[in-house]
């Protein structure tokens, strides 16, 4: 780096954030509510330039007291990312302040590889038909969000499934999934849809599910049940006799490298979604050269905070071999998303400095 500013100071904050609606259950979980709060982290040097993103553990004194003192090429390399484990927790932070110094968006350092064109779908269909208990809205709730994410700008919808896991009879619940998967397909002939069962089905009873769906037309079958490799096997062999266009989507919770490459290698699996914030950008960025060997594509997975949208966004850019990022609807107080444009559900990157989002005075 030309300029190798020294960092002087970390602060941190809590933005609230706000979906556009309550968020409902999922098959393992209840309600995931309005949206909560984003937890930043600021981080300023001896230059006056700095950079913010955001963190996801509790910051002590320690941990700061790392970071301060250091340039910021000991923190950061430029063609791998976060050099130590230890100052991963300011990931997003250190790539958008090296942006800043660089004078160069993040998809850019990343290697500028996809386009910045970035197709996103809706990641916010859940199980709303089935509040509030005292009065379930049923399948129209569903419906409703459909509508309401499409006047948002979104094309594509990945609709929560597993009904049956917890929150219902196994046979009823599956048999709402049924449904669900195919209102929503007749309400939107052309939109893709991806499903998300959180693992909260076995082999034999998604098998099930995939019968009854077969004619849908999936995009791709997220998390149907614990990994398992057989089980993985037997999966892709039933969908290519009835669907094989559908992608096997694994790798979001607790993803273990070791046990899914070969079985992504073995062609048992698709799509890999290490989350952007747990996993990380620079794993991503370490890490994405092992998928494109094995032929499998990436889409990190980004739930729970909008601005993890935008930095799914970033990955797929600069890296590419990411054909679609989980978008979450919604908003971060005191985030100006600046010249980014999100349209027919397309998230077209600015081209400002770090990952283009202002944070603005509080």
């Amino acid at each position: 780096m030309t300029s190798d500013p020294t960092i002087t100071g970390v602060r941190s904050a809590e933005l609230p954030t706000h979906y556009p609606r309550t968020v409902g259950r999922n098959a393992r979980l209840g309600s995931h509510g309005d949206g909560g709060t984003s937890a930043i982290a600021i981080i300023d040097t001896d230059s006056g330039q700095s950079g913010w993103g955001l963190i996801e553990q509790a910051v002590s004194a320690t941990m700061i007291d790392d970071v301060v003192g250091r340039p910021l090429s000991e923190l950061i390399d430029p063609n791998h990312g976060v050099r130590a484990d230890r100052h991963c927790w300011l990931d997003a932070p250190l790539h958008d302040l090296l942006g800043v110094v660089l004078d160069l968006p993040v998809y850019a350092i990343l290697g500028g590889r996809g386009s910045t064109a970035v197709e996103v779908y809706d990641g916010a269909i859940y199980f709303d038909d089935l509040d509030p208990e005292s009065a379930p809205r049923g399948t129209e709730a569903v419906l409703a969000n459909c509508r309401a994410d499409r006047k948002l700008g979104y094309r594509d919808f990945k609709i929560k499934i597993g009904r049956g896991n917890r929150w219902r009879d196994r046979d009823a619940g599956d048999r709402r999934d049924v449904e669900i998967t195919r209102l929503v397909r007749d309400a939107y002939p052309d939109t893709r849809i991806l499903v998300d069962a959180n693992d909260g089905y076995d082999l034999t009873g998604f098998q099930r599910y995939l019968d009854a769906v077969a004619d849908v037309g999936l995009y791709w079958v997220e998390e149907p049940f614990a990994d398992d490799a057989d089980d993985l096997a037997q999966l892709r062999d039933h969908l290519n006799e009835i669907s094989p266009q559908t992608l096997i989507a694994e790798g979001e919770t607790d993803p273990d490298l070791d046990e899914l490459l070969p079985i992504a290698a073995a062609g048992h699996i698709d799509v890999l979604l290490m989350d952007v914030m747990s996993f990380g950008i620079s794993r991503w960025r370490r890490t994405m050269a092992e998928l494109i060997k094995h032929g499998v594509v990436g889409s990190p997975h980004a739930w729970g905070r909008p601005l993890k949208t935008v930095y799914a966004a970033h990955l797929a850019a600069g890296l590419g071999n990411i054909p679609v990022v989980e978008g979450v609807p919604g908003s971060t107080e005191r985030v100006d998303l600046g010249s980014h444009v999100f349209a027919d559900g397309i998230l077209t990157l600015s081209d400002r400095p770090g990952f283009g989002l202002s944070l603005l005075a509080g």
